[in-house]
């Protein structure tokens, strides 16, 4: 059999690689000559650069850059093949680098992911894939247009300091310094919401109380972000406020869109395009996928629904592991999964499940390859 092991990293126990091979472990047990391919995936969200790096036979280099509050960290650049960059905004304005009570999106700034993207331009890169999941920020994309050459001024001509609260004080903007290279670079921008920019389901009141904003504050950043709106409408004549993602990471995607020639898609759609995952089908008798929960969400963009689209096209069973089933997930069956299987074995603690994942992974690879036999 010639089987494609696509497996999404189940967090906080194993990363995507460790449950590939565990599920491959598990696989040889009964077909011990199986033609196995172990595949890394991610969602285009946390996780993405260093699963197609290890994919594409990729290098991570690190970059020295600014944190969500101006303090100097190391963040990772993936370089791939065919002069292509990863990265991550998580990795440079990310909520995971700050404390629970340091979360200010009036404050924080993305300034950091423009120096990735910056040093992105620095390494050649020709194509840069931008995953948004994860921010600590609600500054529209300025901190990271910034970085970039992009200088947003109040009306006495002054720079505006980081953070989303200052561009409420926004006049005009200067594209003077913008860094000549992006326009000769693809930007191809993950992102798996549809919120707008504005209004009750808009960067501000959907995603900022998570980032820190109490309600008093998201007013303020909603307003400023219509400011930001406004004076970007002026000087580049365009409209993306009710754009579905414009939303997406405090408003990221609206920088990347008015100053790059960035697009939009669906964040497994970009990993599983940048892996041609299509082409290495051919000839597959099964492909296993799997994540650490499957639920109603993964209908919405997630890993096993992004596979289960291709291999329904070309017919190929698909069957998903993950450690536990929710409601609503029937649907999955319609889009192209064969069968999902849980790994638990019976009654188990969440920690003991976590620590024992690579254990239970070949145990219910062996298990469901018995069917084939």
């Amino acid at each position: 059999m010639k089987i494609l092991i696509a497996m999404d990293s189940f967090k906080g126990s194993c990363s995507s690689l460790d449950a590939g091979h565990a599920v491959a472990e598990g696989v040889r047990r009964v077909y011990p000559l199986a033609d196995l391919t172990v595949l890394p995936i991610a969602d285009g969200g946390e996780g993405t650069g260093a699963a197609l790096a290890l994919a594409l036979e990729g290098t991570a280099h690190f970059i020295t850059v600014l944190d969500p509050l101006g303090r100097t960290i190391r963040a990772p650049l993936y370089l791939l093949p065919n002069a292509t960059a990863v990265v991550e905004l998580a990795a440079a304005s990310g909520l995971t680098l700050l404390t629970e009570a340091e979360r200010n999106p009036e404050l924080t700034s993305t300034f950091g992911t423009g120096q990735l993207i910056r040093a992105a331009l620095d390494h050649g890169a020709k194509k840069i894939i931008v995953g948004l999941g994860g921010s600590a920020t609600n500054d529209g994309g300025s901190g990271l247009a910034s970085a970039l050459g992009v200088r947003f001024l109040d009306e006495c001509g002054n720079e505006l300091a980081p953070g989303g609260a200052e561009l409420s004080r926004l006049s005009s903007i200067d594209l003077q310094q913008v860094d000549p290279r992006l326009q000769d670079t693809e930007i191809l921008v993950a992102c798996d919401v549809d919120n707008p920019l504005l209004g009750i389901r808009g960067a501000s009141s959907i995603f900022g109380p998570q980032k820190g904003a109490n309600a008093e504050q998201v007013q303020r950043l909603d307003a400023a972000l219509a400011q930001y709106h406004h004076v970007l409408s002026r000087v580049l004549q365009i409209d993306l406020k009710d754009l579905p993602g414009a939303g997406a990471a405090g408003g990221t995607t609206v920088a990347l869109l008015a100053f790059t020639k960035a697009t939009m898609q669906p964040g497994i759609d970009v990993v599983l395009n940048t892996l041609q995952f299509e082409e290495m089908l051919a000839g597959t008798d099964l492909v296993i996928t799997g994540e650490g929960r499957i639920d109603a969400q993964t209908l919405h963009g997630k890993v096993i629904m992004g596979i289960a689209k291709r291999t329904k096209r070309h017919a190929i069973p698909l069957l998903a592991l993950t450690g536990s089933i929710g409601a609503d997930t029937e649907g999955l069956y319609q889009h192209g999964v064969t069968a999902m299987f849980p790994i638990a074995p019976g009654p188990i603690t969440l920690q003991d499940s976590m620590q024992r994942s690579r254990e239970l992974l070949a145990d219910t690879a062996h298990r469901c390859l018995r069917l084939f036999m």
